[in-house]
């Protein structure tokens, strides 16, 4: 066995260095986790924002669906007040047979009645005068 034999001084100063390399190794990562334990409450402030902003749209989208649910049963719930394809069937054959479109005013009727009669007049003023 080979004893090597070293000046006090020479080890105190290695452990030395060597102690203040641990302490720097040491110091560093203590800096590493201070900003690792901020970075983490940075993004779990974030995702809280995040949860948060999320349970509102959800809370809008389930009134919106509600309200469309209500709007639906109540459009099912007067869906049978509505006129069928058939009964506009009927409605247009009658309103065809009608034509409203070659209805008169009364006013236009007056005049056709008075234009008429004057006509007759006319025409029993000439054979009357024919003979």
């Amino acid at each position: 066995m080979v004893v090597i034999q070293q000046d006090p001084n020479s080890v105190i100063l290695d452990i030395y260095s060597k102690l203040r390399l641990l302490e720097s190794k040491n110091y560093t990562l203590g800096e590493n986790l201070l900003t690792v334990n901020q970075n983490t409450i940075e993004e779990y402030r974030r995702l809280n924002r995040e949860i948060s902003l999320i349970n509102t749209d959800v809370k809008e989208l389930r009134e919106e669906i509600f309200k469309l649910r209500e709007t639906i049963k109540n459009f099912l719930g007067e869906i049978d007040y509505f006129a069928k394809k058939s009964d506009l069937k009927v409605l247009e054959k009658y309103i065809n047979l009608w034509n409203p479109l070659k209805f008169v005013t009364e006013e236009e009727l007056e005049d056709l009645i008075s234009r008429k009669l004057k006509k007759r007049s006319l025409k029993k003023g000439d054979k009357s005068g024919k003979r």
